[in-house]
């Protein structure tokens, strides 16, 4: 529960811009103090809860920022409440409902994009959920205690996997990852750790002698301009360099972990709060709660993107959907491009900052069930589902795009593992936006990107706003959303990677990569929360990973085709390789690419493209953008697509230079 929510800023937003019907905003920041208790049938869920500090009242206490952006006049709001689940501490979705640029202290009326939320009436909400973090300025960052043994550090083994993309690079926490704290060594003997290096994921694992290396970080000695070796529990110093692009795996005892999971348990007493309460424990007013009907918070949805996206997929899984009274917390939830993945956090030793892809930290849990059917393991046999409370679950708008099934096995969210479909349950909704990557804010332009092909520039925000309202008309009036729209194996667009029908594209040398899910042994203490095996050992066997079949320009057949799918000037994919030096031909993180058509038909055949160049397409400007309006139109009148982002859409077609 909250026992303190503190504001200690309260500001105009925007200036006091006022939006259209819902008016002018306030930003409220500050912090949120809260408590849990270890015997409650809600929170014995939360791995090391029992091993973590209690105060006097038998409880473990959290504190975390939060930010809010609500109506200056409540009543002119929507008394709705949209959660944005911060992505490792930053904020999202102004950035991909909004289409307003990248801000983690959002203020001005460029922040607030094309004003979609505001617009709309929506209370926007944000907290820290992730342990981990680093404090940086205006990163939401939540503070949770050490479990301990009876007072005693808690010893065990873990693994972190290092790649690094520039030469130079000497030494690196052992995090992995600058943005979070690393887990002390619990020794610095190096016999009782081992380093191996592989350039690609699936290559063979070789040992780093102990000569080369040390825990230590390389400290820049800012009067001489030279660099300091300094000894270091929480940072490892490789001798001769990192090499770019390779992967070095270390393994060794760390002590001290992380009450992570209470990250769950902040959202839900938030969100709770903010809901249901008129007060907290202090005497303090929720900014949100009042006496006058027409001002209540009547609903509450939560929306997440990629890693928070999996965050909220794990949040139902665990069941903090339910509040400590026992009621809803969140009446919809909309993960975005989270893949069929779950979190790396409600574990001993969690970190929940990776992301399993292809090249890297394939191997980090992510793990059954990944479907929000109840359903056999492939691997165990053992039944279980995301969504199985029937009396707290939320609806679900489940968005994803083509490079969830490349890289974060998008397929396992709708299919058994097998390779069979499964039916949705009655309270979810599946849309994936064809051909489109896994992050391409407003406004994108392709270029190379650590990349062997231009970065894909499709966008997401013209779907997700359309699907928002949609979803917001199914829980308050009942109104049913557009039918989900993916790829599946018995329609025959969801196919083994090697048989997608890509065509042989010049330059273009690609074989059907993709993040395999493995069967793999983590140890007997694995669904406890606690990873015995580093690496974990494979069965042999893996899960069934299928992806999107694509038409003669290799572009995704099934799903929302956005008018540049329907109406294509070259190809987008979900994936993108990468380049000369970085580990070649591996997938390139989350990327996708964008090869553009040959111009003229006489350029066509001398590279050899099967493709038809823009020329053979479209008879010129005026023809493209007749063609562009239609499909605008269908996807209007199909509910996928709102009427102010067709037009814009139709606008930015009368640009494109076809001829």
């Amino acid at each position: 529960m909250i026992t303190r929510f503190m504001i200690q800023k309260r500001e105009a937003f925007a200036a006091g811009h006022e939006f259209p019907i819902t008016g002018a905003y306030e930003k409220l920041t500050g912090r949120i103090y809260g408590e849990v208790d270890p015997k409650h049938r809600l929170n014995r869920i939360i791995v090391n809860l029992n091993k973590a500090p209690r105060n006097r009242r038998g409880r473990v206490e959290y504190s975390s920022n939060f930010c809010i952006l609500k109506p200056v006049d409540m009543a002119r709001g929507n008394g709705k409440i949209f959660f944005d689940a911060p992505n490792r501490g930053s904020k999202r979705i102004l950035g991909f409902l909004n289409d307003g640029p990248e801000a983690n202290d959002p203020a001005t009326l460029e922040h607030a994009g094309n004003g979609f939320l505001m617009r709309q009436g929506y209370t926007i909400v944000w907290c820290g959920w992730q342990g981990d973090l680093m404090p940086l300025k205006n990163w939401l960052v939540l503070n949770v205690p050490v479990a301990t043994n009876k007072g005693k550090p808690i010893v065990a083994t873990v693994r972190s996997e290092i790649v690094v993309d520039e030469k130079g690079v000497t030494s690196q926490p052992l995090s992995a990852d600058e943005r979070v704290k690393s887990y002390e060594a619990a020794s610095r003997d190096k016999s009782k750790s081992s380093l191996t290096v592989r350039e690609k994921s699936y290559g063979k694992r070789i040992a780093v002698a102990e000569s080369e290396w040390e825990f230590a970080a390389a400290v820049k000695d800012q009067r001489r301009g030279t660099e300091v070796i300094k000894a270091s529990s929480t940072d490892l110093y490789l001798r001769g360099g990192f090499k770019p692009g390779h992967i070095y795996e270390f393994i060794y005892p760390a002590k001290n972990p992380l009450v992570l999971g209470l990250g769950f348990a902040v959202v839900r007493d938030l969100v709770s709060f903010l809901r249901f309460e008129s007060k907290d424990r202090a005497g303090k007013a929720n900014p949100l709660a009042s006496a006058n009907k027409t001002s209540r918070i009547t609903h509450a949805y939560a929306w997440g993107r990629s890693q928070s996206g999996r965050y909220l997929r794990d949040f139902v899984y665990h069941g903090f959907n339910e509040d400590e009274k026992h009621r809803k917390v969140f009446d919809a939830i909309a993960p975005h491009v989270g893949g069929g993945g779950r979190l790396f956090m409600n574990y001993q030793f969690a970190r929940p900052v990776t992301s399993s892809q292809q090249h890297t930290n394939q191997l980090d849990p992510e793990l059954f069930p990944h479907a929000y059917n109840i359903i056999k393991d492939a691997q165990t046999g053992r039944s279980d589902g995301i969504l199985k409370r029937s009396k707290t679950d939320p609806f679900i708008f489940h968005t994803q795009t083509s490079t969830e099934y490349w890289q974060k096995r998008g397929c396992l969210a709708h299919t058994d593992g097998k390779g069979k479909d499964l039916k949705l349950p009655d309270n979810v909704r599946l849309y994936v936006i064809a051909s489109a990557q896994h992050n391409s804010p407003f406004g994108s332009e392709p270029a190379k990107d650590d990349s062997q092909f231009l970065v894909n520039p499709l966008p997401a925000g013209d779907v997700l706003r359309a699907l928002m309202v949609a979803l917001d008309l199914w829980v308050t009036k009942g109104i049913a959303p557009p039918p989900s729209r993916y790829p599946s194996v018995n329609d025959r667009t969801l196919m083994a990677p090697t048989r997608t029908g890509f065509p042989k594209l010049p330059g273009v040398n690609f074989v059907g990569l993709h993040n395999r899910q493995l069967f793999l042994d983590y140890g007997k203490s694995i669904l406890r929360g606690k990873i015995e095996l580093h690496p974990p050992r494979p069965f042999g066997k893996s899960y069934e990973i299928l992806v999107p079949k694509v038409d003669a320009d290799g572009n995704d057949i099934a799903g929302i085709r956005l008018p540049a799918i329907e109406v294509p000037v070259g190809t987008y994919t979900g994936w993108n390789l990468r380049p000369r030096d970085l580990a070649e031909g591996e997938l390139s993180g989350l990327l996708g690419s964008f090869i553009p058509f040959a111009k003229t038909k006489a350029q066509r055949r001398k590279t050899a493209d099967p493709r038809l160049s823009l020329q053979e397409r479209y008879r010129n400007r005026v023809d493209y953008v007749q063609r562009v309006s239609r499909a605008a139109r269908i996807l209007v009148d199909q509910r996928y697509l709102l009427p102010d982002d067709a037009e814009r859409i139709i606008a930015e077609a009368q640009k494109v230079r076809v001829a």
